[in-house]
């Protein structure tokens, strides 16, 4: 049974909404200029990620770690404020709550970037980290 599904496990958390930084990012404005002015904000830092990621060769290239830096900040951002929500470090991270997203994205991007570089045991904690948040959050991230 998934900790959905747990009567007995915690509770998910769900992040408040960092509505600046999310609005700013939604509406497209430049992700370097979110993640400066709302450096807490892990949509920021997953946004860089990604888009790092989409720009890299494929190997451990620039853009590759910076797409790991990138997502590392994001994720550890995102530890913070789940920590200041009540996570203890295990529980539901609900994908379908969208203000969850950007850490969740985080860890998608820490785990691709890892992947590329080589990195196969922080490639595999990622995956277990998102399998642990939410068992469809991986899929969503189009990962294994």
């Amino acid at each position: 049974m998934s900790s959905f599904g747990d009567l007995l496990g915690p509770q998910p958390v769900l992040l408040p909404e960092l509505i600046d930084a999310e609005d700013a990012i939604a509406a497209g404005a430049d992700p370097v200029k979110v993640a400066a002015d709302h450096p807490a904000a892990s949509i920021a830092w997953a946004q860089l990620a990604e888009a790092a990621l989409d720009r890299s060769s494929g190997e451990a290239d620039y853009e590759t770690v910076a797409a790991y830096a990138f997502a590392r900040t994001g994720y550890h951002r995102g530890l913070d404020l789940l920590r200041r929500n009540g996570w203890k470090g295990f529980g539901p991270v609900p994908w379908s709550h969208e203000p969850n997203q950007g850490f969740l994205r985080s860890v998608g991007a820490l785990a691709r970037a890892a992947k590329t570089i080589g990195e196969s045991e922080e490639y595999a904690r990622c995956l277990d980290l998102l399998e642990d948040c939410d068992p469809h959050a991986a899929a969503e991230l189009g990962l294994d």
